[in-house]
């Protein structure tokens, strides 16, 4: 039997100093082949507190090619961003006016303009996209929700029709450039749980929309993806009572031309307990225990249904179909442990005795589909003792032919699997990050640790560090922002049954 080791390495390093007299944050963004650009803003925190970028342009070799810098007017505050292949684009609001402002920083030669506009007055911003010249801003008014198309050419703000209604609230907002389409994901928990997906051109006027619903599959989440020229495919996750916590995961396909109430039998719902590998997180005796409990259910023809919170990430393109990843969680709370006392009587348990402590992650989910969006097989992740503070994306994707190289960051270490279809190949590896050649530097700490697939075999890790340079000098750390650009490669080797599993 043949395995495949990871082979990580340190290709390049990059360190911002940070001073610690500064509140200043840091922000990358990777642009593939054209590199990545680092955001470094000061300011902006509080009221009368104007925001300072410095947008800084690396190749893929991590040489600077061009900067530019930005101070925003002491009125606005930074609200969102986001970027496309050409531009990033950077939302700003004044509080108590419906004065908005938006920066657009091109991407190939660092250019900086601004446009300014007027939302309506008193709205709560949650979203924010751009297709060309129109910036897609979505929120709620007076509990409504609201979604603004601003244009950058005359400064006007139009309001999507049909979304401002009571009971419902916006769960995404998805654009499709080529098609200069936005698609708006509505969810309500009054009018039986129905989610919508509500289409609009260009224009701004109504192309479609899709409604599903009302039977006992409730869509929580959706992400849609564009396979061909005629159609979409819609995939997340589904619950049964009009809860975020998840009973599997579904997939249907959208014509552009269609329209109406959407057909419930063609969309496929997969169970958690119908996945062949999802609970390979779990120690071997309880995977043993759990399919125990699945089988033994199935022969009493008695459903087995678990609920999980699920964080679903967008759908990646193969060649083959399509890929989805969706990390499972749960939040962590603490009891008895309030700053403050509470002397009003109540009777029972009460929410007060809890407050939120973190996010706990326990396994990611990687599911392979065709582009008529049947599941061809699944995979997990175990992701151990994980917590962070941030409900955020920890698990990066690459493929390498036809094998999955999966990663995440914990602890100052690059934790490593590869995958092929349902099989793993090779179990989780651990790799440390460097300082450089330099085998006297040490880090002694790392904190709020990022990993994205960067282009071809590269992973680009970034966030602090405090490093000692040389502890024969004396033991005063200096605390820097890094960018490690990292490579990797599958050497073919023998392995045993330890490393080649097959999880069923």
């Amino acid at each position: 039997m043949v395995g495949a080791q990871a082979q990580l390495e340190q290709a390049r390093r990059l360190e911002f100093a940070v001073d610690p007299n500064v509140q200043e944050s840091f922000d990358v963004t990777t642009l593939g082949l054209k590199g990545v650009l680092v955001t470094v803003r000061k300011g902006g925190y509080y009221p009368n507190d104007p925001a300072q970028f410095r947008f800084q342009a690396y190749s893929t070799d991590l040489k600077e090619l061009w900067s530019a810098q930005f101070k925003a007017d002491g009125r606005f505050e930074p609200r969102l961003s986001y970027h496309d292949q050409n531009f990033l684009y950077w939302l700003f609001q004044e509080d108590n006016t419906d004065n908005i402002q938006v920066l657009r920083v091109g991407l190939n030669d660092g250019l900086v303009e601004t446009f300014e506009g007027d939302l309506l007055n008193g709205m709560d911003i949650h979203h924010f996209k751009v297709v060309e010249n129109l910036a897609y801003i979505g929120g709620s008014h007076s509990t409504r929700p609201v979604v603004m198309a601003f244009s950058f050419f005359d400064r006007t703000a139009k309001v999507l029709p049909g979304l401002y209604v009571n009971h419902i609230e916006i769960s995404s907002i998805e654009v499709d450039p080529i098609r200069r389409e936005v698609h708006v994901l509505v969810h309500s928990q009054k009018r039986g749980c129905q989610f919508s997906v509500r289409s609009y051109g260009y224009d701004t006027k109504p192309i479609r929309t899709l409604e599903f619903g009302g039977d006992e599959h409730n869509l929580i989440s959706g992400k849609l993806l564009t396979v061909n020229d005629d159609e979409l495919l819609l995939i997340g996750n589904y619950s049964a009572d009009c809860t975020p916590y998840s009973q599997g995961i579904y997939v249907t396909r959208i014509r552009h031309d269609e329209n109406g109430p959407a057909d419930a039998d063609r969309i496929q719902y997969i169970e958690f307990s119908a996945l062949q590998n999802f609970f390979k997180y779990l120690k071997p005796k309880q995977q043993q225990k759990m399919q125990a409990r699945i089988d033994k259910r199935k022969q009493e023809n008695r459903e087995t249904k678990f609920r999980y919170r699920l964080l679903v990430h967008d759908p990646i393109l193969t060649h083959d179909g399509l890929l989805l990843v969706a990390e499972v969680f749960f939040p962590q709370y603490r009891g008895n442990a309030l700053p403050y006392a509470i002397s009003t009587p109540r009777v029972g348990p009460s929410a007060v005795d809890r407050y939120f402590d973190s996010y706990r992650y326990t396994h990611a989910i990687v599911c392979g589909f065709d582009r008529q969006g049947n599941l061809l097989w699944d995979n997990c992740l175990p992701i151990p003792d994980m917590e962070s503070n941030e409900l955020v994306e920890r698990v990066q994707v690459s493929q390498v032919e036809d094998k999955l190289v999966l990663a995440y960051p914990y602890k100052g270490e690059i934790n490593l699997e590869v995958m092929q279809g349902n099989r793993t190949i090779r179990e989780r590896e651990n790799f440390s990050l460097k300082v450089g050649a330099n085998e006297r530097q040490k880090i002694t700490d790392s904190e709020h640790e990022n990993l994205a697939a960067w282009y071809g075999h590269y992973f680009l890790a970034c966030g602090f560090q405090k490093i000692i340079d040389d502890p024969r000098q004396g033991f005063n750390a200096r605390e820097v922002f890094y960018l490690n650009k990292l490579t990797y490669s599958l050497d073919e080797k023998p392995a045993d049954d330890k490393a080649s599993r097959s999880g069923k």
